[in-house]
Parts: C-alpha cells; structure tokens; sequence
C-alpha cells in the first residue's frame, strides 16, 4: 500500500502531446503535490478522484475538550 499520510494527493489530465513527451499514456493521474505521478492513467476525472478517496487516510476525529 501507498503511505501517503503527509502527502496531499490531487488529480491531474495529462493530454497527448505531453503524455508523447513524459512517456506515458494520456489520461487522468492522481499525483503528489511535487508533481509525481502516484496512480493512473484513470478513464475519467471521476476515477482518478475515487482513487484519492481510496488512498487519503481517513481524518481523525478532533479532541473534546473538557469543559
């Protein structure tokens, strides 16, 4: 399993022309902030938004504090 526990994730269209010159397949990815490709290509912009669902840790819920 990925460990993206301090990484933002976000989603991203690479087109044909860019996806010629990077060497990968045009699509949809999930990358970290920096720009790394973590997941894809996703047919659509849906998928590559469920894939960051997947892969986001779920957030904790916040301390009650004592009154």
């Amino acid at each position: 399993m990925l460990d993206m526990t301090t990484k933002e994730l976000s989603s991203r269209h690479v087109k044909a022309e860019e996806a010629l010159r990077l060497g990968v397949v045009s699509g949809w990815y999930t990358t970290k902030m920096s720009g790394t490709f973590v997941t894809g290509p996703h047919a659509t912009h849906a998928e590559a938004l469920l894939k960051i669902a997947e892969l986001r840790p779920p957030v904790p819920p916040a301390a009650k504090r004592k009154s």
